[in-house]
């Protein structure tokens, strides 16, 4: 094997095993029918826009359908009286007749679609704003089992494919069943058993078409999870791009990428293909139809139950015909992928938070900041325990380290603490009240966090330390920022505190992101606060700058600190030492060194590390 093909075969089985990991929880390919229940949700969106549609849309659109019909009719009667009887002025009657009902026609219709583009849209809107919405206040826990692009597939692809649904599918189906009953009527009153015949072709097309919806709508399902694998793939792409690059991957992600990509073009074509095959059944049953009318109509014609112009009228009349049944099976496909997109939207909608409020939960009042963890018990997994029987009183004020191995629960307990995350034993009150007894809001309002790898949002650097307190002046932000020791390097931006961050803040320094948290958090004005490795990324010049911002930022304010370095915690009030889920040790620092346990061995190990590194 040449050493390129051997690079090939490489890169392929390096994108396999990447497809072996790459799986999502929503891959799960669904096996619904059509469900009536669901067509019943759609239609909620809708409600709110009912006395529009049907004074408005539904009066257009019956117009429209009746000018429609009666032109076949006015072709018959010039056939049979005016050109039969050399009469001018009736046929110029039925030119004038039929080009005014053109015009209303087209009046009504333009007016009809102007109008339904306008309230689809509206729609379209309320969906996407309710699913963002629900979305916004689903727990950790909704998160933690899916990528962002899974999510993101949802919000936009998703409630886009329903867009021609509600722009002008609703209401085409209705123009389309108002002009078959309209065509079926008069086609039995004017002749039934020339009606019946031509008729007779409909069950027969609808025996043929019914088992390829089954595999239109399966079809259209599995395009709706390629999609979202992409989507998804492609977001966790471009946030570790750096990774990547870093690593060399960009080849081995290629061919991942196009695997997915092949993959979703093979199934794309062949639900595209499925989806076209309707037409044909149409124009194929149209054509025994033709055939059935001048074959019968021809031997009617002979005996004298109708006439020339009634044949004509006939043949106008299947064209309209089969022109509704047509949009029919086309709108019965859009239907299936409405269907397959709104069955994802609806798993979306249907999730409940699981961190939820009581339906008696009260306003949290302001808070002292006396905590107290009582037998606290908490499980990522069933059987997975990561806290287990936490006792901690903490008084108002007081500031809490929280030390540990990676995985030892410190983050875990501020989880809890935020209710990001409900306790599954024990309880944890704050000046006496339970915590799952208050609402959410009136909880986080009065907590404030600055993370490790903050985050800065697109906007001005004004904008991102707003984001703690949004009616803040542009004085309590600058204020905020001065505190933190981040005003000078704002200032020193080109456009100062209006300058443009874009997404995550990468224009900025890893340093001067954690400043702006600092300020944001600042700004918010918290009781209780919460340091998660906060100054993790700050070097150490910074970080002593920003050591006496701490003292104004702590002060008079419950605080837990998560850190490793000791001039971040030797000052705490009281440290809590844990180990798998467990308190190890807890006391100051003082008391915890003279102990010589698991702090000690800690601090020792951090000594040397700063000893041989310089």
């Amino acid at each position: 094997m040449s050493a390129h093909k051997a690079k090939q075969a490489g890169d392929q089985q390096a994108a396999e095993e990447l497809k072996t990991r790459f799986v999502y929880q929503d891959d799960e390919e669904l096996d619904k029918g059509f469900d009536m229940v669901q067509v019943k949700r759609l239609s909620h969106y809708m409600k709110p826009y009912a006395r529009q549609i049907i004074p408005i849309i539904l009066i257009m659109m019956v117009v429209g359908a009746m000018t429609k019909l009666l032109n076949p009719l006015l072709i018959a009667y010039a056939i049979d009286h005016a050109l039969k009887n050399g009469d001018k002025n009736a046929l110029l009657l039925c030119v004038g007749v039929m080009l005014t009902l053109y015009i209303i026609q087209w009046a009504a219709n333009t007016y009809r679609i102007r109008y339904t583009n306008m309230i689809g849209q509206r729609v379209i809107y309320d969906l996407r704003h309710h699913l963002f919405s629900h979305i916004q206040r689903l727990s950790f826990r909704f998160f933690d089992k899916r990528p962002a692009g899974s999510i993101l597939v949802r919000v936009t692809n998703y409630v886009n494919s329903l867009q021609d649904l509600f722009t002008n599918g609703v209401v085409n189906l209705m123009i389309d069943c108002v002009q078959l009953a309209g065509i079926i009527v008069i086609l039995l009153l004017y002749n039934w058993k020339l009606g019946l015949a031509i008729i007779i072709t409909v069950p027969i097309m609808f025996v043929i078409s019914t088992k390829l919806r089954v595999k239109i709508r399966r079809a259209w399902q599995v395009v709706q999870i390629r999609t979202a694998r992409i989507n998804a793939h492609l977001n966790e792409c471009i946030q570790g791009v750096k990774v990547t690059q870093a690593f060399t991957q960009e080849k081995e992600n290629i061919a991942f990428f196009d695997e997915m990509n092949k993959d979703n073009h093979y199934h794309w074509n062949r639900a595209s293909t499925l989806n076209q095959s309707f037409g044909p059944i149409i124009e194929v049953t149209g054509a025994v139809g033709y055939c059935i009318l001048f074959w019968f109509g021809a031997h009617l014609i002979q005996t004298g139950e109708i006439s020339i112009g009634l044949l004509v009228a006939f043949a106008t009349y299947i064209g309209h015909f089969w022109e509704p049944i047509n949009r029919l099976g086309q709108m019965y496909s859009q239907m299936l992928i409405a269907m397959a997109s709104s069955e994802r939207i609806f798993e979306f909608i249907d999730e409940k938070p699981n961190v939820g409020e009581k339906e008696d939960a009260v306003d949290l009042p302001n808070i002292r900041g006396d905590i107290e963890f009582k037998q606290v018990e908490f499980e990522y997994e069933p059987g997975r325990h990561a806290l287990n029987q936490i006792d901690l009183s903490v008084k108002a004020g007081q500031s809490i380290a929280l030390v540990g191995h990676t995985g030892s629960g410190k983050s875990t307990i501020i989880n809890l603490l935020c209710r990001f995350y409900d306790v599954t034993g024990g309880s944890i009150s704050i000046d006496g009240h339970d915590i799952r007894d208050v609402t959410i809001s009136s909880l986080r309002s009065q907590v404030g966090i600055v993370l490790q790898d903050t985050f800065i949002f697109s906007g001005t650097i004004r904008d991102n330390i707003r984001f703690g307190r949004l009616d803040a002046t542009d004085e309590e932000i600058e204020a905020a920022a001065k505190a933190v020791r981040a005003h000078d390097f704002i200032v020193n931006l080109p456009q100062g505190y209006d300058t443009e961050v874009q997404e995550r803040g990468n224009v900025l320094s890893m340093g001067q992101r954690q400043l702006l948290s600092f300020a944001r958090a600042l700004l918010a004005d918290p009781r209780i606060l919460i340091l998660d490795e906060a100054t993790a990324s700050i070097d150490t010049e910074t970080e002593l700058k920003i050591q006496e911002a701490l003292k104004t930022l702590l002060a008079g304010r419950t605080s837990f600190i998560i850190a490793h370095r000791l001039s971040t915690i030797r000052h705490a009030d009281h440290i809590l030492v844990l180990d798998h889920g467990h308190i190890m040790e807890q006391g100051n620092h003082q008391q915890l060194l003279e102990h010589k346990g698991i702090y000690h061995g800690l601090i020792q190990a951090q000594y040397r590390f700063l000893k041989e590194t310089g």
